[in-house]
């Protein structure tokens, strides 16, 4: 089965601007909604996040991310995907990929799959181990091969099978399939697993950081790439772009120290356990701690400039995400004031 189109990237240079939709902070009926107004307001495509319980607990919500894709899917016309699920833990990767496969047969060309190697936030509710770096991004890549095994037999008429270091799939196959298989996006801020997710999968996700570390993992990811015989400059490289955007700087520094304060967290939060831990970790954090993780600032031409920047490093896409509650009036400036722009 042949990857679909929903990213293909645009002419070189050029950026396609979506909506991140966080659930951690919306209702889910809010954010359909808010999807859909996006798309209203200029947007092009919607990424949700993929949590069982917010970071923090004034965030407020964790609704199932699936459930969620399928109603923002039947409200808007543009790509929509999880920005990013984690196979393996809550769901067998059998059933992330099955979970997919029905999304992007309701909406060809629409759908694609951004998958990552987790948080003990969400994924250790189960009760499972919960490994080491290392073993959980070799777990990711495991599940990947898995997935599009399914994707690939989906039209053959023959069962697949698969045993190995982490999972185990008995004969089977995806019964209702899409015609192109929904492209995978690997999650990753590393080289390493950059240059691992161009070699195997669709495309690549990754979030703020410092210029220097995008171009550098943009490389990593095109260097793999080439290796497995591929053009980078075909893939989707999508970037996930957290910002607060207020009247005034106060204003979006106190939406982020407020309503976003694990954005400003400079450390590794894989395996903190409960939004109750991050509250108290919260009152750590200055509005310094954001630099290159959330881009504050009340002044849209310094967020268009912000994106073309993102543009000139070689991402295709990016979603932005509002840190602040006031989704609405971001929606409807920023897509009156910056999109034009960029």
């Amino acid at each position: 089965m042949p990857a679909s189109s929903a990213l293909a990237p645009p002419p070189a240079g050029s950026l396609r601007v979506g909506y991140a939709a966080m659930l951690e902070q919306l209702d889910p009926r809010e954010a359909v909604a808010l999807s859909a107004s996006a798309e209203q307001h200029g947007f092009r495509g919607v990424m949700a996040s993929d949590h069982f319980q917010p970071w923090v607990p004034q965030q407020g919500h964790a609704p199932f991310v699936w459930a969620l894709l399928a109603a923002i899917a039947a409200q808007t016309k543009g790509d929509f995907g999880p920005g990013v699920t984690t196979p393996g833990y809550r769901m067998h990767p059998a059933a992330v990929a099955q979970a997919s496969a029905t999304l992007a047969a309701m909406h060809p060309g629409r759908h694609w799959l951004g998958i990552g190697s987790g948080d003990a936030l969400s994924e250790h509710v189960v009760g499972q181990y919960w490994p080491e770096a290392p073993e959980r991004i070799n777990r990711m890549f495991e599940a990947i091969e898995i997935i599009k095994r399914l994707f690939a037999t989906a039209h053959t008429g023959r069962d697949t099978r698969f045993s190995g270091n982490y999972f185990t799939l008995e004969s089977t196959r995806l019964w209702t399939a899409p015609e192109a298989a929904p492209e995978i996006l690997v999650a990753t801020a590393g080289p390493v697993t950059a240059r691992r997710a161009g070699r195997s999968a669709d495309g690549l996700i990754t979030t703020n950081a410092a210029p220097d570390k995008l171009a550098a993992l943009l490389e990593r990811f095109a260097t793999g790439a080439r290796e497995a015989g591929k053009d980078p400059a075909t893939m989707p490289r999508v970037i996930q772009w957290h910002v607060s955007l207020g009247d005034t700087l106060a204003a979006a520094q106190t939406a982020a120290l407020e309503h976003w304060p694990n954005g400003g967290m400079r450390f590794n939060r894989a395996d903190i356990r409960h939004p109750q831990d991050f509250a108290h970790l919260a009152r750590t954090v200055r509005i310094e701690d954001f630099e290159n993780h959330v881009f504050i600032s009340p002044d849209t031409a310094a967020h268009a400039a912000k994106l073309r920047e993102l543009a000139r490093l070689g991402f295709s896409h990016v979603y932005v995400h509002h840190v602040g509650r006031d989704q609405r009036a971001f929606i409807e400036r920023f897509g009156a004031e910056v999109l034009p722009l960029v």
